[in-house]
């Protein structure tokens, strides 16, 4: 039966129970498995990566035995196979249970592909019970003899036929170069790459999206070259031209499905907002006791533009921590005011929301108290619409809302409940979108009467250029990297947690801080409460608290705990006594990530802080140093040294740089799933595509689309493309890609 990049695997000559097991990776179609591309390569000669595993990793291994022997175990009777495996670049000891009868198996000599969970003992890769199949050119002739091969391999194979490279895979582990694959502990590489091969020995021509005159304008292969020659290369360069054509794939598929978006949208309607001489915009400029910075300035002018446009303007404001990026879009959403309009704000947490309330009000003073005595001519009103807002004050603050008293409305995903009207929503402003599902940003959006509001997203984790290319392709990009004069420097350090003495170090240091009058944040992974956490080795933010209020230098302090689960007025009566200093040291979730502005906050302890990606981690730390003191950042963590997660640490340690530890986060999550939710690993949409290197690739491709799409918006003329985008873009991708 030919198959083609459309058909189910169910349908295809594969055993059923292994497509089951592919299933669980999500793929479930022709097309989905082939897009599934190797890791790495192994060619004859090569190692392995350069960097160690990671402790708790899931790794694949192609090595030789080196050694075995039976160990008598400790404490109980019977022993093990303790194997010694070589991979050319560091050595692995692998433990097998019960396994007696394996050591004629693996002989020394023997090539055999490991998969399993690294842990570490005294620095030694260890992999307990992992998964293991020889391979067909199994023997090392230099130990066992050229003679002896064939002989001793057909011998294996017939006793032992689950851990021996079938006579159908004996060729192909016989190659120059062998895919390794992404694998987990149900369905192993080698599984992969056999499914991978008898699909494309039933797969038909696919189509191809370019001309022939565009594939040679850019000196790329044709795609259904470029798909069998990606999992079954003869050369290197065979590897270097497939993933050249690939990967210009992706980004026509994502830049199409951007252009449709873009061009459609310049049919909307927007409320144009020119300046209003004596307005709330200009009167909060006046009272402002200091100057906008530069950046500051710039910024507004060019959201001033858009706003003042009859469409609505579709611009992501990105700054580093503490850049000011809160005013300038308060500055933005008076003038929306100012023309008769509602802004909204929308925040990810309580927390959020409310340190976003107080700092509106706090900037606005007299300008936002309208209906009050004392208010200014001309003033607005600024509503808080949370979630755990008592009945009384919620139906005030929604009748506000739906009348028009208040201009600036304040919220968490409360604001997206069918019973919030507004009169007539002019501007839409989303703090930190990450943290939103697509569905719950479009819905604000639709809350406009008549027309579209205004949108606008904040973000303090700096995106890459090219990343803004992909995940925000249709919205223009302010960036803001100058500080407010006044912001203090943040020194950062990494603690290993393995030496007990160091983090003593660390509460004595914190104690320091609080006996000059100055407050400490404490930073944990996990509440402490979750029942399926029982048993990690994570420091809870409840194990913590104890530990520092009973014990130690801190516990003559007062300390006491924050964290996402709490009732709403128990957390904001805990944030408002830190922010009274009535608190010295505030142990916390991640709750505090964003937003948190307390300028006697001058330490930071993140414990666990290889659990956090780089970018978090450079959010977080911006939570002190906002006053007059310098900062400091500790970050403790059980990394070990020369590990990706502890490279990573030392590289937030080194810079401050917010886009510069961007570029770091990407490579550390292999470029993630940026056009999902998704933070750090599931499916990634982006195979071939790199988001730090491919900028000339990403403004071709958008270029082309742009082309396409302008003369055909639904792509009728264009079937191919259609189903490349479809096929590369999940429908939750390409529904992220319609709605952000």
């Amino acid at each position: 039966m030919a198959l083609d990049l459309t058909t189910e695997l169910t349908a295809s000559a594969l055993d059923q129970k292994l497509v089951g097991k592919l299933a669980d990776l999500e793929l479930v179609t022709v097309g989905e498995l082939l897009r599934y591309v190797p890791r790495r390569y192994l060619a004859r000669g090569d190692t392995a990566d350069a960097e160690a595993p990671e402790a708790g990793s899931w790794i694949n291994v192609v090595g030789h035995v080196t050694k075995t022997d039976m160990i008598p175990m400790k404490r109980k009777p019977g022993s093990f196979l303790k194997v010694t495996v070589n991979d050319g670049r560091r050595t692995y000891e692998v433990s097998f249970f019960n396994a007696r009868w394996m050591k004629k198996r693996l002989l020394p000599g023997t090539r055999i592909a490991l998969a399993g969970t690294v842990k570490y003992y005294r620095e030694q890769i260890q992999l307990s019970h992992p998964e293991w199949l020889i391979l067909p050119d199994a023997f090392d002739d230099s130990v066992v003899g050229t003679s002896m091969l064939t002989e001793m391999y057909s011998e294996q194979a017939q006793a032992d036929p689950d851990h021996v490279a079938s006579a159908e895979d004996m060729d192909h582990f016989s190659r120059d170069i062998v895919p390794m694959y992404p694998a987990t502990k149900d369905v192993q590489t080698w599984e992969i790459w056999r499914a991978i091969r008898r699909v494309l020995a039933d797969l038909g021509p696919t189509s191809d999206v370019l001309t022939p005159e565009q594939r040679a304008e850019r000196g790329l292969m044709a795609s259904d070259d470029a798909i069998r020659k990606i999992h079954l290369p003869d050369t290197q360069d065979d590897i270097g031209s497939a993933t050249r054509r690939l990967k210009f794939d992706e980004a026509l598929a994502v830049q199409t499905a951007l252009a449709q978006n873009r061009i459609a949208a310049g049919t909307e309607s927007a409320h144009a907002c020119p300046p209003v001489p004596d307005g709330l915009e200009s009167r909060l400029l006046a009272k402002l006791p200091f100057q906008l910075t530069g950046g500051q300035q710039e910024v507004l002018g060019e959201i001033g533009h858009d706003i003042g446009e009859r469409h609505p303007m579709n611009r992501l404001l990105q700054g580093e921590v503490g850049s000011g990026k809160t005013l300038v879009s308060l500055l933005a959403m008076l003038r929306i005011v100012d023309g008769g309009h509602q802004c909204a704000i929308l925040a990810p947490t309580e927390v959020l929301a409310a340190q976003h309330y107080r700092t509106v009000m706090t900037m606005l003073g007299d300008l936002a108290l309208a209906g009050q005595l004392g208010a200014a001519d001309g003033a607005t009103q600024v509503a808080l619409l949370t979630g755990s807002q008592k009945t009384a004050e919620r139906r005030q603050n929604l009748l506000d809302i739906v009348t028009g008293q208040a201009g600036i409305v304040i919220g968490t995903h409360a604001l997206l409940e069918d019973n919030v009207e507004f009169f007539d929503l002019g501007m839409v402003v989303v703090d930190e979108q990450h943290r939103f599902g697509v569905e719950q940003r479009d819905v604000l959006r639709a809350k406009g009467r008549v027309n579209r509001p205004h949108f606008l997203v904040m973000t303090a984790t700096p995106i890459p250029r090219t990343v803004a290319m992909i995940t925000f392709g249709d919205l223009e990009t302010s960036t803001l990297r100058e500080l407010p004069r006044g912001r203090q420097p943040i020194a950062t350090n990494v603690v290993p947690m393995q030496k007990k003495q160091w983090v003593t170090r660390v509460w004595e240091r914190a104690a320091e801080e609080v006996q000059q009058g100055r407050q400490v944040y404490v930073v944990c992974t996990r509440i402490g409460d979750e029942k399926s956490n029982a048993e990690s080795a994570e420091i809870s933010v409840l194990d913590q608290w104890q530990q520092l209020s009973t014990s130690g230098p801190l516990a003559a302090h007062t300390v006491d705990y924050l964290h996402g689960r709490m009732p709403a007025d128990e957390k904001n009566e805990v944030m408002d006594r830190f922010t009274r200093g009535e608190l010295d040291v505030l142990v916390a979730t991640t709750v505090i990530e964003v937003g948190v502005d307390v300028p006697n906050a001058t330490m930071m302890a993140i414990v666990n802080a290889e659990r956090f990606g780089v970018s978090q981690l450079h959010q977080l730390r911006g939570r002190v140093g906002r006053g007059r003191h310098a900062g400091l950042c500790l970050l403790l963590t059980a990394a070990h040294e020369g590990t990706g997660a502890r490279n990573r640490l030392d590289a937030v340690a080194r810079s401050t740089d917010g886009f510069e530890l961007a570029r770091v986060d990407l490579e550390a999550r292999r470029e993630g799933d940026v056009l999902g939710s998704l933070q750090s690993g599931g499916k990634s949409s982006l195979h071939f595509l790199s988001l730090l290197d491919d900028a000339d690739v990403i403004e071709d491709a958008r270029a082309l689309a742009t082309e396409i799409v302008l003369e055909d918006l639904p792509l009728a003329d264009h079937p191919a493309l259609a189903a490349l985008v479809d096929a590369i873009l999940l429908p939750s991708k390409l529904g992220y890609l319609e709605k952000s």
